[in-house]
């Protein structure tokens, strides 16, 4: 699969060489010369390095990076994807997906299959929201307390069950996330890696070609080559009855079936006695 059409009718490439040297592209277009060392002054048209800079910096020749970009040189050494990263001061999500797509081996996407053990976790877990997501980001698991934190997830009328189309189609997600910007760079810069790895998923390729169609916010995300993996850290979400909360989140990822990976649980909580645990402990006792 070479890729899928933005509304405009551009390619958007995915796992092959346009994905590649667009990422290339993107990257060099936010390191300001300075921050790099070079000299900065002068009329520049374009943002960020040059392609002569970038190859300066990167130890390799101009005409071999331009190759790179335009996707006719396939298959790096691991030397130098090491200096591309080091000059464009990729962070390790990024260093990954330059890896994936550098090598160009596709991987089959994984099954889904939510057992009785992720279940029984999830509902063990009731004091705590949580819910579990694809590679696509459908949400396929939840407990009662992640669906209602969530915009109501056990209601498929109350919200789309895919967390990129619940971002970028519903209002309502700009009212759950305060921090919407943030949590919409997230979304993208997962269906960014997946798209790599699983190029040959046609449920993805059509997710984000209609996501591209759709919504100006989704392509001008998509654009700036953004890879966000948020593994732990915290968040801001908005419930009706409960308000603010500034929640510590945990990403667990739990194989799809033995021996593919593919699901990944994400479950919230507060420091006890603080003032998100206690709206937290009153959500739960009015679900019940």
């Amino acid at each position: 699969m070479d890729g899928v059409d933005d509304v405009d009718g551009n390619r958007i490439g995915i796992g092959d060489g346009k994905a590649l040297g667009g990422f290339l592209r993107a990257r060099r277009g936010r390191v300001a010369p300075e921050r790099a060392g070079l000299n900065g002054g002068g009329r520049r048209r374009v943002r960020g390095l040059r392609r002569e800079e970038l190859a300066q910096l990167a130890g390799i020749s101009v005409d071999y990076y331009v190759r790179l970009e335009q996707g006719r040189a396939t298959q790096p050494s691991t030397e130098v994807l090491d200096a591309l990263a080091r000059a464009l001061d990729l962070d390790t999500a990024e260093r990954r997906y330059l890896d994936t797509l550098a090598t160009g081996r596709p991987e089959p996407a994984p099954r889904v299959r939510v057992g009785p053990v992720l279940s029984r976790a999830l509902e063990a877990m009731a004091p705590l929201p949580a819910f579990v997501t694809d590679h696509r980001l459908d949400v396929v698991a939840w407990n009662d307390l992640g669906a209602e934190l969530m915009g109501g997830l056990a209601e498929p009328a109350r919200r789309d069950r895919n967390n990129a189309r619940f971002l970028f189609h519903d209002p309502a997600a700009r009212e759950i996330h305060p921090e919407w910007e943030e949590r919409a760079a997230e979304a993208v810069g997962q269906l960014r890696v997946a798209a790599a790895r699983y190029p040959d998923d046609t449920e993805l390729a059509a997710l984000i070609g209609a996501l591209a169609a759709d919504s100006a916010d989704f392509r001008r995300i998509w654009d700036s080559g953004e890879v966000v993996m948020c593994a732990a850290g915290r968040k801001r979400l908005r419930h009706p009855a409960a308000g603010l909360l500034d929640l510590d989140f945990e990403t667990l990822h739990v194989p799809a079936v033995p021996g593919e990976s593919g699901l990944v649980m994400h479950v919230f909580s507060a420091a006890a006695g603080s003032r998100e645990a206690a709206a937290l402990e009153r959500l739960a006792t009015a679900l019940v």
